[in-house]
């Protein structure tokens, strides 16, 4: 009786610490989404409709592809922003880029202006560049998709910090998912949504311990 009151607080005990060790000697494998495509082109050759710069490089990015007609997009722009841009918006380093053609930047502004009626736009940004550049762009993701007659696709990419196209590579229903359908709203919620909290996870988790080790 004696030795079986020894024997369950020993599992009591040692189970929890194998445990722990099992995970955290996990942890660095733990949570990374895969890299599927590296050096995606950086945005030289654009500018914000503000006239400004921006850039791929040291952000967190979520790059999109309106084209010609920004409006044609409005209901992808909706749902992006309802399940993706407005839980995310406060992340540091974390930005929206839509690529769209020259001469659309009434239509861009307009689209932007609408969606500054659901949440703060302050993170989503439209890059206005040539045809060409926007097509090099694309080419440099090297995915199986192709751009429309508008210069444009439905499908949204999660970019990293070292302009890296993330994404999945064992994905259950294609085998390796590039970007997300923004057109599917139940793609853009649970997929999209699940990878968006991985990579940020990946970046807070890197944080945290770059702080951890300066203390040291």
């Amino acid at each position: 009786m004696q030795l079986k009151k020894y024997i369950t607080l020993g599992v009591l005990f040692i189970l929890p610490i194998t445990m722990y060790l099992f995970f955290a000697s996990g942890k660095d494998n733990f949570g990374r989404l895969p890299t599927l495509t590296t050096q995606v082109n950086e945005l030289d050759a654009f500018t914000t409709l503000d006239g400004e710069k921006v850039k791929l490089e040291d952000q967190i990015t979520v790059l999109g592809f309106f084209g010609k007609d920004p409006l044609q997009h409005k209901a992808n722009a909706f749902n992006l922003t309802h399940k993706i841009y407005k839980k995310n918006r406060e992340f540091h380093d974390f930005q929206f880029v839509i690529l769209v053609a020259e001469g659309s930047e009434a239509a861009a502004s307009e689209l932007k202006e609408k969606l500054s009626e659901i949440v703060a736009v302050d993170q989503w940004k439209f890059a206005v560049g040539t045809t060409e550049a926007i097509q090099e762009v694309f080419q440099s993701l090297e995915t199986n998709y192709t751009l429309s007659e508008e210069i444009s696709v439905p499908y949204v990419f999660i970019i990293d910090k070292k302009r890296n196209l993330r994404g999945r590579d064992d994905d259950e229903d294609v085998g390796v998912l590039y970007g997300f359908d923004a057109r599917d709203y139940s793609e853009i919620n649970n997929k999209m949504g699940d990878d968006v909290k991985v990579i940020l996870a990946e970046y807070r988790l890197a944080l945290k311990k770059y702080k951890a080790d300066r203390e040291i």
